[in-house]
């Protein structure tokens, strides 16, 4: 189980990935799409989404010339969200202590 956990994760470990992910958290979209919304080159979205594919965390259906991406487990959009709130909580924490710093 450590072991799914650790390559799962890795696999979320790229900042275009998790860009990828939460793009595809609003719905399915094809590849020029998410290259648009995440203003990157196409080369760079079909590599990562590649890695996404090879661990199972996308899925890709084919629909005529163009290939249509959706999250695999709709548990993403949730573990994404949990993500940013242990952001949040970290910089209210750093917000904190600099905040005591400048009393001091």
């Amino acid at each position: 189980m450590q072991q799914f956990k650790a390559e799962f994760f890795k696999a979320l470990a790229h900042p275009l990935r998790i860009k990828i992910l939460e793009i595809l958290a609003e719905g399915d979209k094809s590849v020029n799409e998410i290259q648009s919304l995440a203003g990157s080159e196409g080369s760079a979205v079909s590599q990562q989404l590649t890695v996404l594919r090879g661990k199972n965390i996308v899925t890709g259906t084919k629909d005529g010339n163009r290939v249509i991406y959706s999250l695999r487990d709709p548990m993403i959009i949730e573990l994404l969200a949990v993500a940013r709130q242990i952001f949040n909580n970290h910089l209210v924490d750093t917000i904190t202590m600099l905040d005591k710093m400048k009393e001091e």
